[in-house]
């Protein structure tokens, strides 16, 4: 059962926390890029490079402001690793890989064209990886991080996964069965899941972004719908159509609500609740928000 004591404190937190990334996004796009607009009068391309280039820098370099300035301490999960980045990597796009490959075979997708690689494709990779970045600073680094300082690990990464499946609910929403609603909730519930694990076991926010950056690019090169977008589809390696049903296809939300993604995405979180809890790496609830020079390191006697 959750102590309420550390609440206040959690709610600064967060409340400091997301205005330090937020309103540095919001200065790129509505001081910084309309100034660099009104001086220079760059194109189109040139345009869109500097806002995601911004956005990116600025959303990090918030972050870590909060982390030095109210936390007081380093910020070990901004460091890069770049044998962890690629096995996280490696990681998400096998796994969702798999899963769609298993129902190609079985035919509940279907590969209509060969369209092979187009320039489009390099620009929605930028797009993606930032857009994990951030989702990954939002629901990770923050939201769980403070939840998980105030309450421990297991409630907070199920309150972070809660949160993280309502707020997708957007995506199909006015388009979904009751069936596909329900199956949407419940993917979104288990990918957030997944990633704060991963989160969990890597303490690093590039290793989780690279994770999920390469489980949604995956899914984009194979012409299926993305968590219910279908903006990119025609810059897909190949046109494919659904021939199963939405339990098996994922419906309008795409292969992260079939109900085959999800057995494996279950399976996969627990085997890593296992070893988490083998490693020392799930935070005790000890009823108190812990002090500011929290370590992102195991918890030793603290841990579960």
């Amino acid at each position: 059962m959750l102590n309420f004591r550390p609440a206040k404190q959690v709610f600064l937190r967060l409340l400091v926390a997301y205005t330090a990334v937020m309103a540095g996004m919001q200065s790129v796009r509505l001081l910084l890029l309309p100034a660099i607009q009104y001086v220079f009068h760059p194109d189109d391309a040139t345009t869109s490079l500097v806002r995601r280039t911004g956005i990116f820098c600025i959303a990090v370099l918030g972050y870590w402001a909060y982390v030095r300035l109210v936390e007081k301490r380093k910020a070990p999960e901004l460091r890069p690793t770049p044998l962890g980045i690629a096995i996280g990597g490696l990681s998400g796009a096998c796994l969702i890989g798999l899963a769609m490959s298993l129902l190609f075979a079985g035919g509940v997708y279907a590969t209509t064209t060969w369209r092979g690689l187009n320039d489009a494709l390099w620009g929605i990779a930028g797009v993606i990886v930032i857009a994990a970045m951030l989702e990954e600073i939002v629901f990770r680094c923050i939201l769980f991080r403070i939840l998980e300082t105030g309450w421990g690990t297991m409630p907070a990464l199920w309150l972070n996964s809660l949160i993280f499946a309502v707020v997708h609910i957007g995506n199909v929403e006015g388009r979904a069965s009751n069936l596909e609603m329900v199956t949407t909730v419940l993917s979104c519930f288990l990918t957030g899941a997944l990633w704060t694990l991963v989160f969990v076991h890597s303490r690093n926010l590039w290793v989780t972004t690279a994770n999920h950056a390469a489980w949604n690019f995956t899914i984009i090169l194979s012409g299926i719908p993305l968590s219910g977008i279908e903006d990119w589809r025609s810059h897909a390696l190949f046109a494919s159509e659904y021939r199963g049903s939405a339990l098996w296809t994922g419906g309008v939300f795409g292969p992260e609500a079939s109900l085959l993604t999800m057995t494996m995405i279950a399976a996969s979180l627990a085997g890593m609740l296992y070893w988490a809890r083998a490693k020392h790496r799930l935070m005790a609830h000890n009823g108190q928000f812990e002090s500011s020079s929290l370590s992102l390191s195991p918890l030793g006697d603290k841990s579960l």
